[in-house]
């Protein structure tokens, strides 16, 4: 029997209904990730969420230096939106990041483990542990990126920390050109692409995507000889969904974002965009009643 927590979490990454991700599991033998595909191969699911279940509170922070060379996105957890809202998180957040952004550590492992920059006698586990004793509550540090680029840096922050963006630019930086990062980077927090451009894409995400739209052509009834002639099509739409530059661009929908930054003299090095709690789950105490609701009425 599929198990509940696995039907839940494939219904929120698909949005295929409790029967049909019950029955995907039980093809799948219970394995999410070949369920997700098995949904999209049926046409169940047209395409599956990179973010599974989006659950944690706390807050995402984009830290820049001053002179925008150096910066760091991270992403600091609570048990509770409330907490996340109070004096002690952010200032405990706007330490971290004031930590982060001096730090050459690659990993949270690695700066957890060291010394606290205002007081060396403590490392950075400490600090947490001491406030998560004085709040109360379970405060996590779940995963940050440091920038250091020879162009500039454009930190974004949505819904109050729901969405943090970073972006590496290439090119001057003057008043104009940090008005277009903004843009750009409002763009990447609305749009969540995964690639810069076409070449980003690796392999074996194409070689995947090429074999799903392959059993969904099957599965329509199309024959073998014109198959090749129509997936290349699809992939086409791919791109434009995951890539950056081929995205068609939020506040002017004629002009994909190449276009908008063609026009700037600006390039994209890199980016990255944090939302919170995306891929952890979280209790959900009416799934149970739903899953019953809709077996019942099959």
């Amino acid at each position: 029997m599929a198990d509940m927590k696995d039907i839940k979490e494939l219904r929120e990454r698909t949005g295929a209904g409790v029967m049909d991700c019950k029955k995907a599991l039980l093809e799948t033998n219970g394995d999410v990730e070949k369920a997700v595909e098995y949904l999209r191969e049926k046409g169940i699911a047209a395409a599956a969420k990179k973010a599974g279940r989006i659950a944690a509170e706390g807050k995402v922070n984009a830290f820049l230096a001053e002179d925008l060379k150096t910066g760091v996105i991270l992403e600091l957890n609570a048990e509770t939106d409330f907490v996340a809202k109070t004096d002690n998180f952010n200032e405990l957040l706007d330490q971290v990041s004031n930590h982060l952004i001096q730090s050459n550590a690659k990993s949270v492992d690695e700066v957890l483990s060291e010394p606290w920059y205002l007081d060396e006698n403590k490392d950075l586990n400490t600090v947490i542990k001491e406030a998560i004793a004085s709040i109360g509550e379970n405060i996590n540090l779940r995963r940050f990126q440091k920038y250091q680029t020879d162009g500039f840096l454009y930190g974004y922050i949505h819904m109050g920390g729901k969405i943090g963006v970073i972006v590496d630019v290439d090119g001057e930086r003057n008043s104009e050109n940090e008005l277009t990062a903004k843009d750009i980077a409002m763009h990447i927090a609305a749009s969540a692409p995964e690639y810069i451009k076409r070449d980003d894409v690796p392999e074996e995400v194409l070689a995947k995507e090429k074999r799903i739209y392959r059993e969904q052509l099957l599965n329509e009834g199309k024959p073998e000889n014109i198959i090749d002639k129509i997936i290349p099509g699809k992939l086409d739409k791919f791109y434009k969904q995951v890539c950056l530059l081929e995205q068609e661009f939020v506040k002017d929908t004629e002009k994909t974002v190449e276009d908008v930054l063609k026009d700037s003299g600006l390039v994209i090095n890199a980016f990255t965009r944090y939302e919170l709690g995306e891929g952890i789950e979280k209790k959900s105490e009416n799934f149970a009643e739903e899953v019953m609701k809709e077996v019942n009425r099959q």
